[in-house]
């Protein structure tokens, strides 16, 4: 049994925040400057190199990427043979987060009250999602998620028999009507199967994934590929301006459900797709 004091969370977590913010993951990047090479449109070619041009800034500065700084979503994978000790884990998640929002400087957007509003302050309580894996470590994802994008997200509970072409048309039209908002070029976070409120944690871990990877069943690689390209002739192109690219990738993930029941979950993510990850 390996003990672990909570204020290794805290920092790793204060750090995190600061560095999701400021560095976009390589694998974005990436994706971003191939989709630039592809566009021939001036508008489009420019809104890239805008893009290109901002994250550069944002690394080379240490600012932050976005002005939208984002709610932060902290998923932790413990280790269950880790022994958390020195605190309460919640607490100290939001410490980190409390932390990292002053110490980087970042815009915070949370409000105490969904109805009644009233900024908290200091961005926290963070979205926490925790899970007992096999081990004695504990792996520490921040993604930063702005609501422009957040917005644009939906979940519907399909019966069976809607099938594979009921989620394709609903992908496809969740997309469309989210338009410019999610400030494209976008990437599409899929969760399919579990119940309700899991195929909609499905999706938003699905942004945690690397734009470059797919689903290891090959039936929903091909998915992610087909429903890629079926988005990119949407024409909605970056920034809602027009031009090829309107998404740099789909991610599905999926589970298990119920016989009666086919969930499908759609979270959207800007051009801006932060994440780190850091193994304690």
């Amino acid at each position: 049994m390996r003990e672990l004091d909570v204020k290794v969370i805290t920092q790793t977590v204060a750090r995190l925040c600061i560095e999701a913010n400021e560095r976009l993951p390589e694998d974005v990047k990436a994706a971003i400057q191939s989709c630039r090479a592809c566009e021939d449109g001036q508008i489009a070619c420019g809104v890239l190199d805008d893009i290109i041009e901002n994250y550069g800034i944002a690394q080379k500065e240490a600012v932050p990427i976005c002005q939208d700084t984002g709610m932060a979503c902290v998923f932790l994978e413990i280790g269950q043979d880790v022994h958390l000790t020195g605190g309460d884990l919640a607490t100290a998640v939001d410490e980190g987060v409390r932390r990292g929002y002053e110490e980087g400087y970042l815009r915070k957007s949370v409000v105490r009250d969904p109805v009644r509003r009233g900024n908290t302050g200091d961005n926290t309580p963070a979205m926490l999602y925790t899970e007992i894996v096999p081990g004695e470590q504990v792996r520490v994802t921040v993604g930063p998620k702005g609501f422009g994008s957040e917005n644009m997200s939906a979940i519907r509970m399909f019966k069976p028999s809607a099938g594979l072409e009921g989620i394709k048309e609903f992908i496809l039209e969740t997309v469309e009507k989210a338009g410019p908002n999610p400030c494209p070029p976008m990437v599409v976070g899929v969760g399919i199967g579990g119940t309700f409120d899991k195929a909609a944690l499905l999706s938003k871990k699905a942004l945690m994934r690397p734009v470059d990877s797919h689903h290891p069943d090959p039936f929903y690689a091909e998915l992610e590929d087909e429903m890629l390209e079926k988005i990119n002739r949407l024409g909605i192109g970056p920034q809602g301006f027009g031009g090829r690219t309107t998404a740099l990738g789909v991610n599905i993930e999926t589970l298990p459900t119920h016989i009666a029941g086919m969930p499908c979950a759609i979270n959207i993510s800007c051009h801006v797709t932060r994440h780190k990850t850091e193994v304690i």
